[in-house]
């Protein structure tokens, strides 16, 4: 595999963006993704880790409603018998529950 023949191969470049936006001494482009992500707040870190909790939560109480609402403990034929088509099913559950309670998160 070829290098371009005008860059360098051991020099490192440092590129700031004409349009840059110096956050907490980083320089973060204007349309980069992590600048929300460095201007987190606290009352913002603690709204997302509350939805976070409450969708782990009500992920797992889908995936038992659904559980109790099936013949046989699912639980149980994943472990102990190993099935895989009863992962694969439970998966999608969950999958699929956590796809509502996004878009209810979301709005």
């Amino acid at each position: 595999m070829e290098r371009a023949a005008n860059f360098p191969a051991r020099e490192v470049f440092v590129y700031v963006a004409p349009r840059a936006r110096k956050l907490r001494g980083v320089y973060f482009p204007m349309n980069s993704l992590l600048l929300p992500l460095a201007a987190l707040s606290l009352e913002s870190f603690g709204a997302m880790v509350l939805y976070a909790l409450a969708g782990i939560g009500l992920a797992i109480a889908g995936y038992k409603i659904f559980d109790r609402c099936t013949p046989g403990d699912l639980h149980e034929e994943i472990l102990k018998n190993r099935n895989t088509a009863a992962a694969i099913v439970s998966a999608a559950v969950i999958l699929g529950v956590c796809v509502i309670i996004a878009a209810a998160i979301v709005g």
